[in-house]
C-alpha cells in the first residue's frame, strides 16, 4: 500500500516562534499562508507547521504526490486506500466521501491515540 508523500503535521502555539525554530535546523519554508500554516523541507524531510489548526501532532500521507509535491501518475486514490484499510478491520474516524472524486480525504487514529491524516490534493 502506497501512502504517497509523508510529514509530520506539528500543530504549535506560535508559528513564527516554530519557523525561526526549525530554520535553524536547516529547514526551508515552502507551501503555506504563513499566518496559520507552513509547510518546511530539509531535504525529502517535511515537517507542516500549524498553529490553531489542530488538537494534536499528526502523521499526514498525501496521495498522489512524491517527496516535492508533484502529481504522480497511477497512484491510488484516497477512496480505495479506505476501502483496503475498511476490508482490514481499520475503521476511520473521518470518512471519505466515495461518491466523489479528485480531493478527499479520511483519517484514523493509531492504537496509542495518534491520528493519521491520509489527504488526497489531486
Amino acid at each position: 500500500m502506497n501512502l504517497g508523500n509523508f510529514s509530520l503535521s506539528l500543530s504549535v502555539k506560535d508559528l513564527e516562534a516554530s519557523r525561526a525554530f526549525y530554520s535553524k535546523l536547516g529547514f526551508k519554508p515552502g507551501n503555506g499562508d504563513g499566518k496559520t500554516w507552513l509547510v518546511m523541507q530539509n531535504g525529502t524531510t517535511k515537517i507542516g507547521l500549524f498553529q490553531g489548526m489542530f488538537e494534536r501532532n499528526m502523521l499526514t500521507f498525501n496521495p498522489g504526490w512524491d517527496a516535492n509535491g508533484n502529481t504522480v501518475e497511477g497512484f491510488t486514490d484516497v477512496r480505495e486506500l479506505q476501502r483496503q484499510l475498511k476490508s482490514q478491520g481499520i475503521e476511520p474516524v473521518r470518512v471519505a466521501d466515495e461518491s466523489t472524486s479528485g480531493p478527499e480525504h479520511f483519517m484514523l487514529v493509531d492504537p496509542d491515540g495518534n491520528p493519521i491524516l491520509i489527504d488526497q490534493h489531486v
